[in-house]
């Protein structure tokens, strides 16, 4: 049986379903197409548009992103190889399930590079938090909105820019690569109203301590700010048991 659904994210359950992919575009840089592709993927599984446990066929994902099935192949190996799906000889390839313990891991990582971001950023002599602020505003107007991936875009691009300000800005990209399985959590954990308000609110928070040169009371706030995710965990799971795994 079908798990439940949050009301805002319509999670897809087969690579075939409509808008769940978006289709390769000619690339100026001569990137490679199966990179491409399995950047899409990544993209996909971590937005829960390719839901946990979705069976993925390379016919209907070569349709969707407008390439032939030889790039996709070589995709799938390498989300195979980081475990993110897993392909059964006779019985296909699915999106692999939600690990509370990789999560956990995941916001170890993330917590432990981002508080040592801030406290570099806090120790540098001039610091311009200009655009910290723009995207406050952005947070703010996709809240009024009820635009949620918008709210989930800038949210990302304020933590990516504590790591520029720190001068580590690769951090940021590691961070990113170890947090999937943290942010298809936070996506399983749609916020509502009350809580976009509430991350809006830590956010600005933390913003006024680099600001301030506050690295004690930013530390602090950027602990408790990453923990929030893995908190809802255990609810999630008996909400959404086929989602997950030991």
């Amino acid at each position: 049986m079908n798990p439940p659904r949050p009301a805002r994210i319509q999670h897809k359950t087969r690579s075939g379903d409509v808008g769940a992919l978006s289709p390769i575009t000619r690339d100026r840089t001569r990137t490679r197409t199966s990179d491409r592709v399995y950047g899409e993927l990544v993209s996909a599984i971590r937005e829960l548009r390719l839901a946990p446990g979705a069976s993925l066929s390379e016919t209907d994902i070569a349709e969707q992103l407008h390439v032939s099935r030889t790039p996709v192949r070589e995709a799938i190996a390498r989300l195979a190889d980081a475990g993110l799906v897993h392909v059964v000889p006779q019985v296909g390839t699915r999106v692999g399930l939600i690990r509370l313990r990789d999560v956990e891991e995941a916001r170890f990582v993330r917590e432990s590079l981002e508080v040592s971001a801030f406290e570099a950023a806090c120790r540098k002599p001039e610091l311009d938090v200009a655009f910290l602020r723009d995207l406050l505003e952005q947070q703010e107007r996709s809240h009024r909105t009820e635009d949620y991936d918008a709210f989930f875009q800038a949210d990302e691009a304020l933590h990516s820019a504590i790591f520029a300000l720190s001068g580590y800005p690769g951090a940021w990209q590691a961070v990113q690569r170890m947090k999937l399985q943290l942010d298809r959590l936070r996506r399983l954990a749609q916020p509502d109203a009350a809580t976009m308000h509430e991350l809006i609110g830590e956010h600005r928070l933390i913003v006024d301590a680099l600001e301030n040169g506050d690295a004690a009371g930013g530390r602090d706030l950027i602990s408790r700010h990453a923990r929030r995710a893995l908190e809802r965990g255990p609810a999630l799971r008996v909400r959404y048991p086929d989602y997950f795994t030991e």
